[in-house]
């Protein structure tokens, strides 16, 4: 490729609406071009990185035994609605009707789609198991798009759907896509975590995100050091703090603490540590019966230390629907304003959960019900009823590993990838059977495996980048090289070298660009700077007639002359990646 008959349209500065790095150099290097809120142009260099990961992906895929097809980009409303999606999606779901008013949805995502080709084409367990994937364009309509490609409206995605016999078959696909997975995400030179997640709206029974580490990421990923142990903040389990629960020792007090609405301002006020308060936070169930809507109260504990973690409250028996209860609810639940809750002597019948942390608590600090007063000495068994005990809070760094080999710590990522065991969530609602060994019907079991195409490209700027701009990994970038001519228009003996060299490094395999566009050598080196292209040939007459050209690479401080006889070995030994 010569950059005279390709298209590089570089900034010197970002546009204002671009908010962290990725989006800013991305925009700068002129590889994506903003045509709509969250969706954007993909320029030729943008391209090219996108083809490229698609390429890493593909060939894992196949070589794990998916077979790929393509499947639409709208799709009618009854398949959503079989599974009853078209209704709990909400509003991120893009809904359209055609010229016959009939609905249709932009998907965002195809489980419901694959289902109906597989139960129309499978009939036998001898035609199992099965594994389909795609490459497609989906749409999410996002309240507030941004960060470029990483929060978009209009993205690619890969995402494959297995199908197995029973459970067990089911967990030899995921685990074949979960090893695809880490063979992908090796190759396109990224640091990465694999950790376990909940699965959220898509529903199933186990799942795994994968992350690119930065620090700049919106995920807190929770790991151990010395074990395989990892999870999001989300699914990361959380032991309590305290062996087992001390005696009591303090009386029961009503104390005053006028104006003191947060634990640490009670803490402060009472002279005692934050580990020593109790949060309260009201909950509301709302439950329908012949008709009828009921109000339960529900109030969760947690220490005053401790942040609440909304997935694992989800996961308490009776609180999947709950709500943050309304401050009029509360004053009739508690008689109290919001800041002086607690779990003694409520005004109404509440249903009281505890963190393991606090179920193991003594003599703890927690509202009393009445505004400008908190109990002290508050003790379970004497003050107050044993509560329901669950693991609700966020772990910190430095808790105790789940696996109970180190403690934990946590580290930023960015999801780009989620595997996810489904089971029979989208068979069932879908009668999505096959014929077992004894022509019995029986549902089939299936899982979802996803890796967020374009999100890469935002995930791997975010990851490597420096002051002067894009660094990015040999696998996925633009071009693996770029020849730098000085005066390739003035020169005849830089001429000739340069078009020996470029031919003997496409001959070679190596995906190379020739700068033939006449820019002064510090405008030449800012726009592949900026690019990111992590190797670079300088051919000057200075070099020529000593024997040498000058090579450098992206996080290189300083070039190295290398033998002009040598240098596509030499390249090519640079580029002789595990991958490659």
């Amino acid at each position: 490729m010569r950059a005279s008959r390709f298209f590089i349209s570089t900034l010197k500065e970002a546009p204002s609406d671009a908010e962290i790095v990725s989006h800013k150099l991305m925009m700068r290097a002129g590889m994506i071009k903003r045509l709509g809120s969250g969706i954007y142009t993909y320029m030729p260099l943008g391209l090219r990185v996108i083809r490229k990961v698609e390429a890493i992906v593909r060939e894992e895929m196949n070589k794990a035994g998916a077979i790929e097809l393509l499947m639409p980009l709208v799709q009618p409303a009854e398949l959503w609605q079989e599974t009853g999606r078209w209704d709990k999606m909400g509003p991120e779901l893009m809904r359209v009707k055609d010229r016959h008013g009939r609905d249709f949805a932009i998907q965002p995502t195809s489980e419901e789609v694959i289902t109906d080709v597989v139960r129309s084409e499978i009939k036998s367990y001898r035609q199992l198991p099965l594994n389909f994937y795609h490459i497609q364009t989906k749409f999410r309509d996002e309240r507030r798009p941004r960060f470029g490609l990483m929060r978009g409206r209009e993205f690619t995605m890969k995402d494959a759907y297995s199908f197995d016999r029973d459970v067990a078959g089911m967990q030899v696909s995921y685990q074949a896509m979960f090893d695809a997975y880490v063979k992908i995400f090796t190759r396109f030179g990224l640091q990465f975590r694999a950790v376990a997640a909940d699965n959220g709206a898509i529903g199933g029974t186990g799942s795994h995100e994968f992350h690119v580490i930065a620090s700049t990421g919106e995920d807190a990923l929770v790991y151990c050091p010395t074990s395989d142990y990892a999870a999001n903040m989300e699914a990361a389990e959380a032991l309590p703090l305290l062996v087992g629960r001390a005696a009591a020792a303090e009386a029961l007090a009503k104390t005053a603490t006028p104006g003191k609405t947060k634990c640490e301002s009670v803490a402060e006020f009472l002279g005692l540590p934050l580990a020593r308060t109790v949060k309260s936070i009201a909950l509301t169930v709302e439950k329908e019966s012949e008709g009828e809507v009921t109000k339960e109260n529900w109030l969760l504990l947690l220490r005053g230390d401790h942040e609440l973690n909304e997935v694992k409250v989800s996961k308490v028996a009776g609180l999947s629907n709950f709500r943050f209860a309304s401050e009029a609810e509360i004053l009739e639940a508690y008689g109290s304003v919001p800041g002086y809750l607690g779990p003694v002597a409520t005004k109404q019948p509440v249903n009281v959960v505890a963190d393991r942390t606090v179920a193991n608590m003594a003599d703890f600090v927690c509202g009393a019900n009445e505004e400008g007063f908190h109990y002290t000495g508050v003790n379970w068994g004497r003050d107050l009823q044993e509560p329901v005990v669950a693991d609700l809070r966020n772990v910190v760094e430095g808790d105790a590993s789940p696996d109970g080999k180190g403690v934990l710590a946590i580290e930023r990522g960015i999801e780009v990838g989620h595997v996810f065991q489904l089971g029979t969530a989208y068979s069932a609602a879908m009668n999505a059977t096959y014929l077992d060994e004894k022509g019995q019907p029986a549902p089939l079991q299936m899982g979802c495996y996803g890796i967020g195409v374009t999100r890469i490209l935002g995930a791997a700027i975010e990851q490597n980048f420096d002051d002067k701009g894009i660094v990015w990994p040999d696998a996925i970038a633009p071009f693996e090289l770029v020849l730098c001519p000085m005066g390739y228009d003035r020169s005849e003996l830089v001429k000739l070298e340069t078009d020996r060299l470029y031919a003997e490094l496409q001959a070679a395999g190596v995906d190379v660009i020739v700068d033939d566009r006449g820019l002064r050598p510090g405008a030449m080196f800012a726009d592949w700077e900026l690019v990111g292209v992590p190797h670079r040939v300088v051919i000057g007459e200075r070099g020529l007639k000593e024997g040498n050209l000058e090579y450098q690479g992206r996080r290189d401080a300083e070039a190295t002359a290398v033998p002009a006889a040598e240098m596509v070995s030499f390249i090519t030994g640079k580029l002789g990646t595990p991958g490659k």
